[in-house]
């Protein structure tokens, strides 16, 4: 059983779903986990308030509370990559992510994702991860190390005033010759069956991507993308949308069985480059990583 070092946290709804007790609730919220989970996390201590207070099976539910849980996993798989420190000073680290990493914990990983493991390297237990990439994709994750100003990036993120830069690989048709063309689209896309793909459906546009092409080799091409908006998987959903699927993408087009991790056939997307003005000095920031895609 591998139990997560720093715990995760929710908020009580400000709607009662019709419930009497914590514990109800967290038994809906959380439907895979079973009841008797939860009261015996509950009996170890490892339910508690924002003061650290318990919560019992018997705690009344009361709106807006806070409250802290910690993880648990039956078997905890090792990602067998390293995470890159790029940058740090008193407000943010940059990272890069390796493939086939959580930013944040979720499903069988618990410590295994790379907000958990910056902080213990770091020893900053405050560190939080200002945005997300998907666990198959490597690149530029950023995080904040002093909750006073972490609000302040939150908003570069919200407002759409970070500018970043992608590099992705998919195969090509014979005889396409791309090299130097762009493409801007411009599609509504929402959830799917199962929920976790998303799909291009009718409606008012809610994602924007612009797209080139850099160069190519006899079957592959390697572009350049740059997110206008971010919605979930928009530039895997994206280049689908073009016709060039990301290499060994498990989504799109089709759906893939479920399979373990295929270490030698990452998904080829990284987030290679970060732009943005500072909010605390007012002075432009980039940052670029050194990883790349090859077209071999």
């Amino acid at each position: 059983m591998t139990i997560s070092d720093y715990p995760s946290k929710l908020s009580l709804p400000q709607t009662n779903p019709g419930v009497s007790t914590v514990l109800e609730y967290l038994v809906i919220k959380f439907p895979f986990i079973d009841a008797q989970v939860w009261q015996q996390r509950m009996a170890d201590g490892k339910v508690h308030y924002h003061d650290g207070t318990r919560v019992s099976a018997q705690s009344l539910f009361q709106p807006q509370q806070r409250i802290y849980y910690y993880r648990e996993v039956e078997n905890e798989p090792r990602v067998p990559f390293q995470e890159e420190i790029l940058f740090q000073d008193e407000h943010i680290v940059v990272v890069y992510k390796p493939h086939f990493l959580a930013v944040l914990p979720g499903g069988v990983y618990v410590n295994e994702c790379l907000q958990n493991r910056l902080r213990k390297s770091t020893g900053i237990s405050e560190l939080q991860a200002l945005h997300r990439l998907d666990r198959v994709t490597a690149g530029l994750v950023m995080f904040s190390v002093n909750p006073e100003t972490s609000h302040l990036y939150h908003h570069l993120f919200e407002t759409r005033q970070i500018h970043k830069t992608y590099q992705a690989t998919a195969n090509l048709r014979e005889g396409e010759n791309i090299v130097g063309r762009e493409w801007e689209v411009k599609n509504r896309i929402e959830q799917s069956e199962p929920r976790f793909r998303m799909q291009v459906t009718e409606g008012k546009a809610n994602s924007h991507s612009v797209i080139r092409c850099l160069k190519q080799s006899n079957e592959k091409a390697l572009f350049e993308l740059h997110p206008v908006t971010g919605k979930t998987h928009q530039l895997r959903v994206h280049m689908q949308t073009l016709g060039w699927p990301i290499l060994n993408d498990k989504y799109y087009p089709e759906l893939q069985p479920l399979s373990a991790d295929n270490y030698l056939a990452p998904l080829q997307l990284l987030a290679k480059e970060v732009e943005f003005i500072d909010p605390i000095s007012h002075q432009p920031r980039h940052f670029r990583s050194d990883h790349h895609l090859s077209l071999n």
